[in-house]
Parts: structure tokens; C-alpha cells; sequence
């Protein structure tokens, strides 16, 4: 029969489809799930890329309001957004009042020269933060 809509053998002709198919459905959670799990590996990582120098000494720190980062290329960041020492000071006399056991964290690229680093220590501890921490990635003594 050229115009039937039957669909199997035992159905009887021009009876409608009921049944639930869920490979659609499937389908389209699996898709999904991918995403997410692409997109979370972006999340999670820093957006900010140095290279930190290794140190065997180095362990965890608690989270910190006040991160400073050095980029080898010479760019400044406080809290991952631009900044200058100006920025710094001005966000340290703001914060300090809130929290006076400020600590400062300090992440500089392993091409950064040391004078800068101790400048930038410098700056925090003029503006007020007596604690500090240099940020390195823990490694296994050489």
C-alpha cells in the first residue's frame, strides 16, 4: 500500500507512533555534556600566564584579597585586572581598614629581575600590609 503509515509488521495500519523515544534525548545530554566539561577546563585555568620559579619549600596559601602579579613582559596586575603602584596603594588603603591582617601575595614570572620584585614588596609594605608571601610553584628539590 503506497500512502499506509504502518511501521511494522504485527502494528495495523494508520495507527499513530505513542511511544517515547529517548535517543534524542540522550543525544542531546551527552552533547551538552561535553560542553561543560570543555568549558569548565577554561574556568578553572589562570588567565594570567607566568612562569613561577620553583622552590621545594613552597606550600599552599590562604586565599588572599590582595594578589599582585609580575608578567615578564612587564605588565602589572592586582587581583588579575591592570594596575601601576598607584593602584596598588590606593586599593591597599582601602582594603586595609576592613582587614588589618592584610597579606599580600606576590606571583612574579621567573624572567622578572629581582629589583622589581622587591620593589613591588616595597610598595605594599608603604602602604600599610606588614604581611607578605612570594608565590612560587612547589616543586622537589633539585
Amino acid at each position: 500500500m503506497a500512502g499506509s503509515a504502518s511501521f511494522g509488521g504485527d502494528e495495523e495500519p494508520g495507527r499513530m507512533i505513542v511511544d517515547i523515544n529517548v535517543t534524542p534525548l540522550v543525544d542531546i545530554t551527552l552533547v551538552l555534556l561535553i560542553i561543560f566539561m570543555v568549558t569548565a577546563s577554561y574556568i578553572v585555568s589562570p588567565s594570567i600566564k607566568i612562569d613561577l620559579p620553583k622552590a621545594a619549600s613552597g606550600g599552599e596559601q590562604q586565599r588572599s584579597s590582595l594578589a599582585v602579579t609580575l608578567t615578564a613582559q612587564g605588565a602589572v596586575f592586582l587581583n588579575g585586572a591592570p594596575s601601576s603602584d598607584q593602584a596598588i596603594a590606593t586599593y591597599v588603603a582601602g582594603a586595609l581598614p576592613q582587614n588589618p591582617d592584610l597579606q599580600a601575595v606576590i606571583a612574579a614570572d621567573r624572567a622578572v629581575p629581582h629589583g622589581t620584585v622587591v620593589h613591588f614588596i616595597d610598595v605594599v609594605r608603604r602602604a600599610g600590609v606588614r604581611r607578605f608571601a612570594i608565590n612560587v610553584d612547589p616543586a622537589a628539590s633539585p
